[in-house]
């Protein structure tokens, strides 16, 4: 190790604690907040916010907090128990070289990874155009009209294509046909999502769906290549795809981007539907993730597709301009009427493989693509000269080979070599090369085969084809210029730097958004990701070279169980929409274990986030909406009488706590134990937990299943809109239903267990998105019992002095008792639209002028603005964003006086980028000094919108979802 690399640095007696670092108020800041909203102590506060009935007197039993230096060693001690060790596993995850430019400038840039998802589209240009860069490349590879902003992995991505051909296919069968070729955990998690909607998923090679397509279905899954590197027949696939498409199916193919580059696409061959992983695009194995999924999509399937879509719009000028297009980013809002929970996207991973392509363009992918396989076809032709079998005659990087009885010892002697190999069974191995793939590499799997030919023979001899030329790809690709313009680092750095200047980040100002929690990801958590001891690993790696691992998740899992008051956790689900339907599917299934298999209702309160509706759908449940009363609560007496009339059917209640509206309820619990008296189990969520870690424990108070947002409370970064870890955290009755993953327990969801209750695996890697947990298990163990309680507490009075100081200029819609709120706080502007015309955008994009990100928008009330401005936060941004909603006031009052008219005015034409500022053609009824610098602290440090008011109607009625000429960027 360096040096220079913070493990190495001797410890010192000094005085700050990390908590002291990641703590934005002082002590004297924290005194004066009190003061200001008249309590003399952060016990006071607690005892005045937190209902007596579930508050804790007692600290987590954590352990002591250890400092950065104390940290990283001990993390660096786990780190060297893996082992690095070369992977030709494949299964859908290839080591790959991360461009360094992208690695110290996206990866490791806080620009790129503290950003929020691009819901304010006019302060997020840099990083949609990123984004709009990965879906031309995905559509442009997968030839598909199409491509989403990025899925969570290539299994569930798989999941969403069969979830989509169902809903889109005028048949009616109920039956959807799997190629076996499929990689085992897309099989898996396909089933697993088909179970619970009773879709009947039938598996068989591609020749046995053709004669199945007789006896009808809906759509079926293709793999090309599939699992063991086989590549269908072109011919077949088309016939397959023609006879799917007349009985008026779906059809979906499973694809890998790097094959794309030198075989036909998908979409030439009648594809609808197309998914994958874009991990080998320069993202880390990282034990499985976080990579971006994606789907690609024909046209005529664009207003179904699941999670986001870039599209190209114009400002109020003309210019063009980015934003997340045709809602697609806010399905969920229909809640149970939603066609999929997912909420989010790997954007920071699908902004570093779209600049992985961006890096090699179309030449630099095709010499890769081609190493790759040149590097199997030297595989086969050494297992041929060896006497063994292909079992594949076809392939891009992958060769399966025939060994009866001796494949796992061909697998034992490459691994002696340094090399991991795929046992696929007793009889059968697989070998798949990437860019990475050396001589040596291969020469280790050529003596393990048993080959006595050099490399040099091999290919002197000439080494077989892998590819027929019927299957080879003749359409040029990547044709846009961002593919062909940075070649090298001087412009790559200057494009990336140009992207991320036009966005506001945490690097640049505090993001009070609301349920979002937005928040210090400290640098000293971010370290450990890219060790190689941690991204390096493959998901699929033999037990033994993974031991740090194992212990860094035991260490967390049982972390997280102490500050929840569970007894177990699966860390598996990525993303909080995951571990939401993880928690329902647990609750699902122990009531089916109890022959309950009638309990499918679920209770929702009105202020719910959309994504439990959603969720509670895609489990088979019936969503029943319970009131709220006028103080934001779950009107219990509305409750009370929905469990009595559902109470033979009750499956769960699904609840916020603290509320979506900002307070603690009283009354939570008595609504637990209403729930399970009626026999119902309760799903609390999680997305407000960072008000309640060394406060209260759902556990201790009632609930019986939470999904945490590990990206929200534990410090995960947002990274532009994911990547987010969901793990859900369940009491012992629960925790056999925990999702299970057949490469680690051999559970499989086609195993059947008493009263057809059915566990396997909900995502494509057994721990998710692992790769980057080092960031939650460094952030606990840094922060300590007390100073957890104490990012609790902070965060409850920023949000409390916050309301304090603006409940003058715009009135605070729910408190709890004593006037109080939790760690957020909603702003009602719909008096003032009333009055004034003003609307809550108005005032989100005003914002923008100040140099602020708006907080959440009209959620969970529509007209108003829901602060959160967390514990990392100190008292000087506290007050510059309080000044800020203060000078927006005085504002609105100069359109009330007629100063400005209601048309003109610098809150209905924000955001004013500095072209408009500087045009010759300024006849605005306010000054251009109005316009830019509304206070004067903005003349030392100004950040300009680089676009005006984004005009979504247009992006609509004109959908361009790739890259544009590039003269339209002017």
């Amino acid at each position: 190790m360096s040096t220079l690399h913070p493990t190495n640095v001797v410890p010192t007696d000094d005085l700050s604690t990390f908590a002291d670092r990641h703590l934005g108020p002082s002590a004297t800041d924290a005194d004066k907040m009190l003061a200001s909203i008249g309590l003399r102590s952060i016990d006071e506060l607690l005892d005045a916010v937190v209902p007596a009935a579930i508050r804790m007197r007692e600290p987590l039993a954590l352990g002591d907090a250890r400092s950065e230096v104390e940290t990283l060693r001990r993390l660096r001690e786990l780190a060297n128990r893996n082992t690095v060790t070369t992977s030709m596993i494949g299964q859908g995850y290839a080591n790959c070289v991360v461009p360094p430019v992208v690695l110290r400038n996206v990866m490791e840039n806080p620009a790129w990874y503290t950003a929020y998802t691009p819901y304010q589209p006019e302060i997020s240009q840099g990083r949609l155009e990123a984004v709009l860069n990965f879906q031309t490349m995905v559509a442009d590879l997968t030839g598909m009209d199409l491509a989403n902003a990025s899925l969570l992995d290539e299994a569930t991505a798989a999941a969403e294509a069969m979830a989509l051909a169902r809903r889109q296919s005028k048949s009616r069968s109920n039956r959807f046909l799997v190629d076996s070729g499929c990689h085992p955990q897309v099989l898996d998690v396909v089933r697993m999502r088909a179970e619970p909607l009773g879709i009947e998923v039938m598996v068989g090679d591609p020749a046995t769906l053709l004669h199945e397509v007789a006896n009808g279905s809906f759509g079926c899954l293709l793999a090309w290549p599939n699992t063991t590197g086989r590549i269908t027949s072109a011919a077949l696939v088309r016939t397959l795809s023609d006879r799917i498409h007349a009985g008026d199916g779906l059809v979906c193919v499973a694809t890998d981007l790097l094959a794309c580059v030198v075989l036909e696409s998908p979409g030439s061959m009648g594809a609808d539907v197309v998914v994958g992983s874009a991990q080998r695009f320069g993202v880390p194995l990282g034990f499985g993730g976080p990579h971006a999924g994606f789907m690609a999509v024909a046209d005529a399937h664009k207003r179904a597709l699941p999670g986001r879509l870039v599209g190209v719009s114009v400002d109020a000028a003309g210019r063009p301009a980015l934003r997340l297009a045709l809602q697609t980013r806010e399905q969920h809002i229909r809640r149970d009427k939603a066609t999929s929970n997912i909420c989010t996207a790997q954007v920071l991973l699908a902004v570093m493989a779209g600049m992985y392509a961006c890096w090699h363009g179309p030449e630099g992918l095709h010499r890769i693509a081609m190493h790759a396989y040149d590097s199997a076809s030297v595989v086969a032709a050494g297992a041929m000269q060896a006497g063994l079998t292909l079992d594949n005659d076809t392939w891009f990087d992958t060769v399966t080979i025939l060994a009866p009885g001796r494949a796992d010892a061909i697998v034992g002697t490459a691994l002696a070599g340094g090399v991991n190999l795929r046992l696929v069974d007793a009889d059968r191995l697989g070998i798949s090369c990437n860019e990475t793939t050396t001589d040596a590499d291969l020469s280790v799997v050529l003596h393990a085969l048993g080959c006595s030919a050099t490399l040099d023979s091999l290919r002197s001899a000439g080494l077989p084809s892998g590819i027929p030329n019927e299957m080879r790809r003749s359409v040029e690709i990547l044709t846009h210029p961002v593919f062909r313009s940075y070649r090298t680092e001087t412009e790559m750095l200057r494009y990336l730097r140009r992207l991320a200047d036009r966005d506001l980040a945490l690097d640049r100002t505090m993001i009070p958004l609301g349920s979002c929690t937005m928040k210090l990801n400290a640098t000293a958590e971010m370290i450990p990701v890219t060790w190689p001891e941690f991204s390096d690993i493959h998901p699929f790696a033999p037990r033994a070279q993974w031991d740090g691992y194992a212990t860094m998740i035991d260490e967390l899992e049982k972390m997280l169980v102490e500050i929840t008051g569970y007894d177990a956790v699966s860390l598996q689900p990525n993303a909080g929409s995951q571990g939401e339907y993880a928690g329902l599917l647990a609750i699902r299934a122990y009531h089916r274990s109890r022959g309950d298999v009638d309990r499918t209702v679920c209770l929702i309160p009105s202020s719910a986030h959309g994504t439990n509706a959603a969720s509670a759908a895609m489990c088979g449940m019936r969503v029943v909406v319970v009131g709220c009363d006028e103080n934001g609560n779950v009107d219990v007496d509305d409750l009370r009488a929905k469990v009595v009339l559902h109470s033979e059917k009750l499956s769960a209640l699904m609840i916020t706590y603290p509320s979506t509206h900002g307070v603690f309820e009283e009354s939570i619990v008595d609504i637990c134990a209403l729930v399970h008296a009626a026999g119902g189990q309760v799903y609390l969520d999680g997305a407000n937990f960072n008000a309640l870690v060394g406060v209260a424990k759902p556990g201790h108070f009632g609930a019986d299943v939470s999904h945490l947002n590990l990206h929200k409370t534990f410090c995960i970064p947002h990274g532009g809109g994911g990547p987010g870890v969901g793990p859900v955290c369940v009491k012992a009755h629960l925790a056999p239903f925990l999702p299970g993953h057949p490469a680690i327990d051999g559970t499989s969801s086609i195993a059947s267990h008493s009263n057809e209750v059915i566990i396997g695996a909900l995502t494509s890697a057994p721990y998710g998105s692992a790769g980057i947990l080092p960031i939650p298990w460094t952030y606990i163990t840094m922060m300590g019992p007390e100073g957890l309680r104490m990012a609790t507490a902070m965060a409850i009075l920023s949000a409390n002095y916050i309301a304090h100081r603006l409940e003058g200029h715009f009135p605070v819609l729910y408190t709890g008792r004593h006037g109080r709120v939790a760690h957020e706080c909603i702003l009602d502007l719909r008096p003032l639209t009333q009055s004034t015309g003003i609307s809550v955008d108005d005032v989100a994009k005003r914002l923008m002028d100040y140099g602020f990100h708006a907080p959440t928008m009209s959620f969970p009330v529509a007209g108003t603005l829901m602060v959160e401005p967390t514990e990392s936060e100190s008292l000087a941004e506290l007050d510059r964003f309080c000044n800020a909603m203060i000078a927006i006031r005085a504002e609105v009052d100069c359109v009330v006086e007629g100063v400005w008219p209601a048309d003109d005015n610098p809150l209905c034409r924000a955001p004013h980028p500095a072209e408009d500022v500087l045009s010759d053609s300024w006849a605005r009824a306010y000054s251009r000094e109005t316009a830019a610098y509304p206070l004067a602290s903005l003349r030392k440090d100004k950040y300009w919108p680089p676009v005006s008011r984004i005009d979504g109607a247009f992006g609509d009625r004109n959908v361009v979802c790739s890259c544009p000429p590039p003269g339209s960027y002017g």
